[in-house]
């Protein structure tokens, strides 16, 4: 055989060997692949309520002021003592109702009254120097006249009489003096209202200007809050406002206030601005909710509507704060423009502005991270790993599981 043969049989033999092997490698990678795709878990997408998946779209929401108050009452006093002595008949105690003038104890005026006594009787002895110096002036006025005495001592007479009506002038001065003493032993109030605080007890010594008690008319109450420099300059007279008592039952219904008076200067130290806000005496509750009783003291948490506009906000509640920037779980395809690709879970950084109740919940709004249309998780769908697949189940599919489970 010619040496050209060999050559073509031996290349012939070794094709058919490289097909050979090629052929058995391409076999054994598909059985790895084959082994490898079955031994791997299969996926299962987690199923999300539709409501739970919340379309984002602009939201009228009501801007606010977040606000912290104190109840107090429009009308307050707090009773003095004018005279020292022994404070006595100081029976009231804290909650019971008292009225205008009326009686709440006295201070033993043993020695007030004394020295009232003393002062009557200096001017009744300045009453008679007078009517003995006005019969001296009389006499010496009718002997001048004769030229029995000189006009010198008619002059005498006549300071003398004048200093007996300023003697006596000076003695029902001390007299009145004296009897105001008296009067101001006697502890009344001042208005209408209700024992807020009592500072002494009944027999206790007490000195001038000493603090008895504290008288408060409920009637009329207010709320005195303290604002940030950069909240003040949002807020107006005629403003409304939503308060609570923090940790009130859910069932207890707002207290209504508006903006009634504003601080003209800010505090020296903190920069706040006081404000006043009015409490309407009747509650607008509709029934549903319990009224708030308010008192002198509560105090009370809510935020000052300054106005309402549209904007792109979120619940409170959707908005995850377990990486060092706060995010959103939003939900989109994973290939774009496919209709049956499932919805996979993105973790999406947002920067959030002011805070608003809405819709009976908190709202915060979105300043960038999203978009109108946007699809995000509720905060009742938990967190989910970034990546996961989700299957949102239509309302009919919710229900039919929901029956089936109950079966």
């Amino acid at each position: 055989m010619k040496r050209s043969g060999r050559w073509a049989i031996g290349l012939v033999i070794a094709g058919l060997l490289a097909v050979a092997g090629w052929r058995a490698a391409s076999h054994q990678q598909q059985k790895k692949q084959a082994m490898a795709a079955a031994s791997a878990p299969l996926e299962l997408p987690i199923q999300i309520a539709a409501p739970e998946v919340l379309a984002l779209q602009p939201q009228q929401l009501a801007l606010t002021v977040p606000v912290n108050g104190v109840v107090q009452a429009v009308n307050s006093a707090v009773v003095k003592a004018y005279v020292a002595g022994e404070l006595r008949g100081f029976k009231l105690r804290e909650g019971d109702s008292v009225g205008k003038g009326q009686q709440l104890a006295h201070i033993d005026a043993t020695e007030a009254e004394a020295r009232w006594r003393q002062a009557r009787l200096q001017a009744e002895a300045a009453k008679g120097q007078l009517a003995i110096a006005q019969r001296n002036q009389d006499n010496n006025a009718v002997l001048v006249q004769k030229g029995f005495i000189s006009t010198t001592a008619l002059a005498t007479s006549q300071a003398n009489l004048d200093s007996a009506l300023a003697n006596l002038a000076a003695a029902q001065a001390a007299a009145d003096a004296a009897r105001k003493a008296v009067t101001d032993s006697v502890i009344t109030s001042p208005m209408n209202g209700q024992i807020a605080q009592r500072f002494v007890q009944n027999g206790e010594r007490v000195g001038v200007e000493a603090r008895i008690v504290e008288v408060v008319d409920p009637a009329r109450l207010e709320i005195m809050a303290q604002l940030a420099p950069a909240d003040s300059v949002q807020v107006q007279l005629g403003q409304t406002a939503e308060l609570l008592v923090p940790g009130a039952p859910q069932d207890m219904a707002a207290v209504a206030a508006k903006v009634v008076r504003i601080n003209p200067s800010a505090q020296t130290g903190s920069r706040t601005v006081a404000v006043y806000l009015a409490v309407p005496q009747a509650s607008n509750s509709d029934g549903s909710q319990r009224s708030l009783q308010l008192r002198p003291g509560l105090f009370l948490q809510g935020s000052i509507i300054t106005g309402r506009s549209s904007q792109l906000a979120v619940p409170l509640t959707a908005v995850r704060t377990d990486k060092p920037q706060p995010y959103v779980q939003v939900l989109q395809a994973a290939a774009p423009g496919a209709q049956q690709a499932p919805l996979r879970v993105r973790h999406q950084s947002v920067e959030l502005g002011r805070q608003t109740p809405h819709q009976g919940a908190t709202w915060v709004q979105v300043l960038s991270g999203l978009n109108a249309g946007d699809r995000i998780l509720a905060g009742s769908a938990g967190g989910l790993r970034e990546g996961t697949a989700v299957e949102i189940l239509a309302p009919a599919h919710a229900s039919g599981s929901a029956k089936a489970e109950g079966r």
